[in-house]
């Protein structure tokens, strides 16, 4: 490995520390991802912004965690390559949960490892989070400071359901072995964590970090009011008790007006979170993504043709985080939170700017934006002082009275973005909220003119989901008729603009509520668009969501009502050939559906051409 091709980067072995006159690190971030320099990568992001604070950090990207041969012979463990850490070891997944990363919706093998160098697969193990944790404890001893975080870590922090076991799990701190458990955003708690180790601090000792949990005894509830979830023998021998858990845990997920969380185990042990940590600011996000990233992935794996993850962010900007569209199936609004929190316009331009000056750069930015779009600013402004509202979305059942549906400050960004000298292009490919660009009247209009005019590459990606609207509901997601009037929309602003693009419209099959009636009236509005997804989104419950919730228990659990869930294999099927009955395999189980439904009448609809075509 070259000393000058890797300068740049953070230190991966001992090598690159002694080239830094390092003797040992403060901290050690063993990483479930191989290490890319970009602040879409977790570990770089964290790493970075230590680093930026004084602190040496190094990088360990997926070692090998299993037993070095002779057993206790630790001389050659991977986690010993750098060096005991001063202060503490970070342990992360990675940017996806292990399980999510490795296995699909019906629990099959994925070919490739996005995450990867090459795509490889098999790098990481299951449970990343679990496996690193516990090896970290066994190679340095009880009294080293063991941090886990990450979004496998902060979903997976009480008691949850685990698809790919079909089962209930503890909480994975205490499974861990971590002394503590960084959920959400980790920037503002790990900074307090990192300064508390600087000064002495025990890290069991650390018990008053916003956006953190931790494990205690018997007789060591926290001090001062805290609310106190079904205990895990609870969840485990009632379901109704999960869904409460569930219930009292989101109602919690605020910093304004979240309370502290207890959760009991076996022998007493208590899992206790912490109340959220507060929304970053537009200079604390801005020294967040500031950084001197690469924007690279390490040269060391330049031979295996780098890691595949990259290509579709390494010309993308982050512009904010958080979301506030809380849709059932997705975790974002649990990890990332429902403020916005968003960089200002100099320190987009600054990154946008950098990318112009890197090799490969053609003059297109790929996206600016973050889990949804055009959601740039907290939906009303009484949210930073007085929090969420409790018990209430800002957009369903219907948009709040107090929501700012200003696109205002996200259009002149993107203005000011493609003004910069060298981009011929920018492109918006995160997630675009149609319903609340259609609220902004007559300037949403003007936001999707330029849109369609300087922003899409031919074809617009959006997420109806669904068209039932049995299964809208159970998703929280507004009414298929808002996507009708959002598709005439974008279809006369085009056809003004004399520009030929097209809407791409995710659906997904299989969620919670959706039967075969319903997984027809999907097929049916897709044979309507005339539609045919080559690849459809199977739902899977993955640990946090709402939709999981629904999925394990059967029931919604803010309003008790039950939710039938389709559960087999051949039902998973049967739904995904519906939405995808152009294809000539599919026609066999499309029909043999519709006829054990009653619903041969829907044939001509699906076949008006009386055949198949692909």
């Amino acid at each position: 490995m070259k000393t000058d091709a890797t300068a740049l980067f953070l230190p991966v072995s001992r090598a690159d520390m002694e080239a830094r006159g390092w003797k040992e690190l403060d901290f050690l971030f063993v990483s479930g991802d191989a290490y890319v320099d970009h602040p879409s990568f977790a570990a770089a992001l964290l790493c970075r912004l230590l680093e930026g604070r004084g602190y040496r950090v190094g990088i360990l990207p997926q070692p090998d965690w299993r037993q070095p041969r002779g057993g206790s012979d630790l001389t050659s463990d991977p986690f010993l390559s750098m060096g005991r850490p001063r202060l503490g070891v970070l342990v992360g997944a990675g940017n996806l949960d292990s399980m999510l990363g490795k296995l699909t919706a019906g629990k099959k093998s994925r070919g490739t490892d996005a995450y990867s160098p090459g795509g490889r697969r098999g790098l990481r193990p299951d449970r990343a989070t679990i496996v690193y944790g516990q090896r970290v404890r066994q190679v340095f001893g009880g009294d080293m400071p063991v941090i886990i975080g990450g979004i496998e870590a902060s979903l997976r922090r009480f008691a949850h359901y685990d698809y790919w076991s079909d089962s209930l799990r503890r909480s994975i701190l205490l499974d861990s072995q971590a002394d503590l458990l960084v959920y959400g955003m980790g920037e503002r708690a790990l900074l307090e964590i990192a300064a508390a180790l600087a000064k002495g601090r025990p890290a069991g000792e650390i018990r008053d970090v916003r956006g953190t949990c931790y494990a205690a005894r018997p007789g060591e509830e926290p001090e001062g009011p805290f609310v106190e979830l079904p205990s895990w023998e609870a969840v485990v021998r009632d379901k109704g008790q999960f869904a409460e858990a569930f219930r009292l845990m989101s109602l919690e997920q605020d910093a304004v007006r979240g309370r502290t969380l207890l959760q009991r185990y076996e022998k007493g042990r208590m899992a206790v979170q912490l109340p959220p940590a507060w929304p970053l600011s537009e200079a604390e996000m801005d020294e967040v993504y500031d950084q001197p990233f690469t924007r690279r992935w390490h040269p060391m794996y330049d031979a295996a043709g780098g890691v595949p993850a990259l290509r579709e962010v390494e010309f993308s900007v982050t512009s904010h985080r958080g979301c506030f569209g809380s849709c059932a199936f997705c975790a974002i609004h649990a990890h990332q939170g429902r403020v916005i929190q968003a960089r200002s316009h100099a320190s987009i331009l600054r990154e946008v700017r950098n990318l112009t000056r890197l090799s490969g750069f053609k003059g297109y930015i790929h996206d600016v934006g973050g889990p949804t779009a055009n959601f740039r600013h907290p939906s009303c402004k009484k949210q930073l002082e007085h929090g969420v509202c409790r018990g209430r979305e800002c957009l369903f059942p219907e948009p709040c009275r107090n929501l700012d549906t200003s696109h205002e400050d996200y259009l002149n960004l993107l203005r000011e973005c493609r003004a910069v000298p060298g981009v011929k292009k920018v492109f918006v490919r995160s997630g675009l909220r149609y319903d609340y660009l259609l609220l902004d009247g007559a300037k949403g209009r003007e936001f999707l003119k330029e849109l369609c005019e300087h922003h899409v590459s031919g074809q617009l990606k959006v997420a109806p989901e669904h068209a039932s609207p049995t299964v809208l509901r159970h998703m929280r997601k507004g009414d298929i008729g808002q996507y009708r009037q959002f598709m005439a929309l974008y279809e006369k602003c085009n056809r003004k603009l004399g520009k030929r693009q097209y809407l791409v419209p995710y659906f997904m099959t299989s969620h919670p509520g959706c039967g075969t009636k319903e997984a027809i009236e999907l097929a049916l509005f897709a044979a309507e668009l005339a539609f045919c997804p080559e690849q459809a989104q199977d739902f899977i419950p993955t640990p946090g969501s709402l939709a999981t919730c629904m999925y394990y228990t059967g029931q919604d659990p803010f309003t008790g009502e039950r939710v039938a869930c389709p559960r087999t294999e051949h039902e998973r099927q049967a739904q995904r050939a519906l939405l995808q009955h152009r294809m000539p395999k599919n026609r066999r189980l499309v029909l043999e559906t519709l006829k054990k439904a009653g619903r041969m009448d829907a044939v001509a609809k699906l076949y008006p051409e009386g055949r198949t075509r692909g």
